[in-house]
């Protein structure tokens, strides 16, 4: 059996996420502890007991989804979990493949992503700026529908994330036109996301170019696992390259399906989703449809995901 990780992004948050994990295993709070002294708050306080508003602000959900992900990493090595053949993670998700694979520490990450997030957010104002899925189309249907309703604005399809489901980022009207002709040209459904940033779109410019002066101060290391990144699907050694990816990554699509699909191809018989939620796991399940794909977020999946030999 081959074992590949992956690691969630934004949009799997929700107030009170691993907290059975944290009464169960003291690394989930020593995770936060450590990454509140990076960021000046405490991140827990705000996982543990909101507001919603508060956690789903992006500078706030991409530390705390980093963390969350490293966290049950954490725990799964304490309780003996082996190390995958490879990992990767969804947008944000990509960093805490990274810190999980030793190529950037833990208390370099959490600011960086904070860092990421303000860049994000600085590129476009709130309301200038849109997200929607598309159900129910294949991907070259949805480069045609964005290429129809643009009007000179940018609108470009920017998640990959599983046969019939994409997800596309641009100026907010543009979004809207597209949401409301998805339908008529075969559409199953469109909805607008609520984000308040067009991640992965040329919008993203200004933050990608501000997140390149800022990676050239952290330290990358070659990885111990090899991680694939969203923007070409392939895995990096050099950290020059590994920098220039996470650039990349802001300005282009999350490859999730070939991402995936490269992971299987590779060997790998069981796909694990490492954080919270069951978001990658339902989207694997339609990608990689003979493999085992398993969630660990709280004892009982935790339990179920570890070997039988580390079984009690």
């Amino acid at each position: 059996m081959s074992l590949g990780f992956v690691f969630p992004g934004q949009g799997s948050q929700s107030v009170g996420m691993l907290k059975e994990l944290a009464q169960a295993y003291a690394e989930v709070k020593e995770t936060f502890a450590e990454a509140s002294q990076a960021l000046g708050f405490d991140l827990w306080q705000v996982v543990e007991n909101g507001p919603k508003e508060k956690l789903n602000q992006t500078q706030v959900t991409q530390p705390a989804m980093l963390a969350a992900g490293v966290a049950v990493w954490r725990v799964w090595r304490a309780q003996g979990g082996p190390l995958p053949a490879s990992m990767a993670g969804h947008s944000l998700g990509e960093y805490t493949a990274l810190v999980c694979a030793e190529a950037i520490g833990f208390a370099d990450a959490v600011p960086l992503v904070a860092d990421r997030a303000r860049f994000m957010q600085e590129a476009v104002p709130e309301g200038k700026g849109g997200m929607a899925a598309i159900i129910g189309l294949d991907d070259d249907a949805v480069r045609r529908l964005c290429q129809e309703v643009r009007e000179n604005e940018v609108l470009e399809a920017v998640n990959f994330n599983s046969p019939g489901q994409v997800v596309i980022a641009g100026a907010a009207a543009a979004v809207q036109r597209a949401v409301a002709k998805a339908e008529t040209v075969g559409a199953k459904r469109a909805l607008v996301l609520p984000v308040s940033v067009p991640s992965h779109c040329e919008l993203m410019q200004p933050a990608a170019e501000r997140l390149a002066q800022r990676l050239r101060h952290v330290d990358v290391h070659p990885p111990k696992i090899p991680v694939l990144h969203n923007a070409h699907v392939r895995t990096e050694t050099e950290p020059q390259a590994i920098r220039e990816a996470l650039v990349r990554q802001l300005v282009s699509p999350v490859r999730w399906v070939e991402t995936v699909q490269k992971m299987v191809t590779d060997g790998v018989t069981r796909l694990v989703e490492c954080g919270p939620g069951r978001v990658l796991t339902g989207l694997n399940k339609r990608i990689a449809r003979s493999t085992e794909t398993l969630s660990v977020y709280d004892p009982p999946t935790l339990r179920t995901a570890l070997p039988t030999t580390n079984k009690q």
